[in-house]
């Protein structure tokens, strides 16, 4: 069986189980959602947001990208995937919450430490090495403190959720409504070796178990 294939046999199984007892759940979410958190996840295959928060359809609001990187406001440039996608959630849906999720064993995060892709051609890593650069600032300093260890790359891992909490308070439509007292942004990040999730304290700016 093809990969393609165990996927229309997973549907198939969704069809008849998960579909059929909630129906009458298909039925309104046809009409239109209204999820009340939006998440910024990373693209890795190995942390699915609905998995960890246990969630139903309709829950989340979810943008997955490399490293969970969120850039910051800017007019011009190339395409604003994530910005579109933010825009939509706080303006329109009007979540009340976003949670930013980073996470562990993280490629993206371990080659904007490493610098892997750094002379790289587009379609050959250079399209990674552009959207990590994002962390170049926090790379440096990270790199220059511990080096490109484990601990590092650990560091770096949690960073990239305070870069990317930085870089939402830069759209006008964030801090408008975090000041209005309409919206509240949270700091995660899950271990995928243990399972454990750590949530960013905003007092103290250190992470801690759920």
């Amino acid at each position: 069986m093809t990969d393609f294939n165990a996927l229309l046999s997973g549907y198939r199984r969704f069809r008849e189980t998960g579909w059929a007892r909630q129906r009458e759940r298909w039925s309104e979410l046809a009409e239109g959602q209204s999820p009340k958190v939006m998440v910024i996840a990373c693209s890795d295959s190995r942390v699915d947001p609905t998995q960890i928060f246990d969630t139903a359809p309709g829950e989340m609001f979810v943008v997955r990208n490399i490293a969970n990187l969120v850039p910051p406001f800017e007019l011009g440039g190339g395409r604003h995937g994530v910005s579109a996608a933010l825009e939509f959630a706080v303006t329109q849906l009007e979540v009340p919450e976003i949670v930013v999720l980073g996470h562990g064993a993280c490629g993206g995060v371990h080659a904007a430490l490493t610098r892997r892709f750094a002379h790289a051609a587009p379609g050959e890593g250079g399209f990674i090495a552009h959207w990590v650069d994002l962390l170049d600032e926090a790379r440096d300093r990270i790199a220059g403190e511990l080096g490109d260890g484990p601990e590092a790359v650990r560091a770096l891992e949690l960073e990239t959720v305070r870069v990317s909490i930085a870089n939402l308070r830069t759209f006008p439509c964030i801090p408008e409504r975090e000041a209005a007292g309409k919206l509240t942004i949270h700091g995660a990040y899950f271990a995928i070796a243990d399972g454990a999730l750590h949530l960013l304290d905003t007092r103290t700016d250190e992470f801690r178990p759920a």
